[in-house]
């Protein structure tokens, strides 16, 4: 049932929505603010919605992980359809989706924002060592508390945070927990008697050379061993061992660990990249302007499941989502939509306690600055702004569609 009553599992509706995270959310709150009383069906299985950004610093002790979770319900926008199933199959040239449960939902218009597929079995020994002795990842509220557990009791040694050459959830996330793990490290008086090792499969550090510089002194502060272009390719949990392989000489390596935080192959869902929306790489093929698909113009996509190159971020959706619905709302009274996206996406780089880059960018890598500072510098200011506006921000205004 949704949450006015209507049952869910009807065979039709004006617009389907796949995906009750950020980008689902937001656009169908903004939609019913523009259209009263439009057929909107948002399909989602999940029982708890999830404020993901935080979970850095529920990772980094500063918050309990329930801070993170509120009820899926309370975030149903008042009007709409919430249909509590997985999609399983895309069929566009039917106008259809399938449902896990068998429900066949036809629609005039949909959007597709599934977001990210998190691949932990792609890494051998990962699902099996995970949240123990050790190895823990910020990517699941499963086992974000795991990594203040593991960070608070570390007594020294070899502690190594990983970056799959995927493109994944924020792409600073996987080192920002590296640069709090060495503050909590100096505060406990363990890091002098340990190491810490950056391992990621990237070739840059951050893709803004502007921000970039910044982390690199950052990095050089702390003392962190950065290794770019090296990726995780299997774990042996009982043996605190990981192999990680040079992408580009192909050499294999083994550390020894003692902690090992996992940032997991990620990619659109499977029933994304096996559906006709997506493009050769699997991403729902969409115009980066537009967000109109490129061959089913009653389709529109943005975050994290779709093809824009640009970083995916709750930033970048939060100017995805309010082009999408100009566009999808011209669609559907018959016009055609003008709005733009131009590739905005933000990274609130914490670099430790009480500090944080905020980097703003655009599809051309160029930055941008909504505050009058250089926001290339650490600053409290900013790591306050990330720690107590912007969840009151995505609860009350980007979940509500009004910012």
């Amino acid at each position: 049932m949704s949450d006015n009553g209507t049952a869910a599992g009807n065979a039709h509706h004006k617009v389907v929505i796949i995906g009750g995270g950020n980008a689902g959310i937001s656009v169908a709150a903004r939609l019913l603010r523009k259209l009263k009383g439009l057929d909107v069906a948002i399909i989602d299985p999940a029982t708890t919605h999830y404020y993901q950004p935080l979970w850095t610093l529920v990772g980094g002790g500063v918050f309990p992980k329930e801070r993170s979770a509120h009820p899926e319900a309370s975030v149903i926008p008042k009007g709409a359809t919430w249909i509590q199933d997985a999609v399983t199959q895309v069929l566009p040239d039917e106008n259809a989706v399938v449902t896990a449960g068998g429900t066949r939902v036809e629609y005039e218009f949909l959007v597709a924002v599934p977001g990210m597929q998190l691949n932990w079995s792609q890494v051998p020994g990962l699902p099996e060592a995970l949240g123990k002795d050790g190895v823990c990842s910020n990517y699941a509220y499963e086992t974000v508390d795991k990594t203040w557990e593991f960070i608070r009791t570390f007594q020294g040694g070899t502690a190594v945070f990983t970056q799959p050459s995927t493109p994944v959830k924020c792409g600073g996330a996987p080192q920002k927990i590296a640069y709090l793990a060495d503050d909590a490290f100096r505060k406990a008086g363990v890091r002098e008697n340990s190491k810490i090792i950056f391992a990621n499969g990237g070739a840059k550090l951050f893709t803004v050379e502007k921000y970039e510089k910044t982390l690199y002194k950052v990095v050089e502060r702390k003392g962190i061993d950065v290794r770019l272009r090296t990726e995780l390719v299997a774990i042996r949990g009982g043996a605190k061992e990981a192999d990680f392989k040079n992408l580009d000489s192909g050499e294999l390596t083994t550390v020894k660990y003692d902690m090992l935080h996992v940032t997991p192959p990620m990619s659109a869902p499977d029933f994304i990249r096996s559906s006709p929306l997506a493009n050769a790489d699997g991403w729902i093929d969409v115009d980066r302007a537009t967000l109109r698909h490129t061959r089913y113009a009653n389709v529109f996509a943005a975050g994290d499941a779709s093809s824009l190159p640009t970083s995916k971020t709750g930033a970048a959706v939060r100017k995805q989502a309010p082009v999408l619905v100009q566009n999808l709302v011209a669609a559907i009274l018959g016009r055609e939509g003008e709005g733009a996206y131009d590739g905005y996406t933000a990274c609130p780089l914490v670099t430790g306690y009480g500090k944080l880059v905020m980097a703003e960018f655009d599809y051309d890598l160029t930055p941008i600055s909504t505050f009058k500072f250089d926001q290339s510098k650490e600053r409290r200011s900013m790591y306050l702004f990330k720690r107590n506006v912007l969840p009151a921000l995505y609860w009350r205004g980007i979940m509500k569609g009004r910012a």
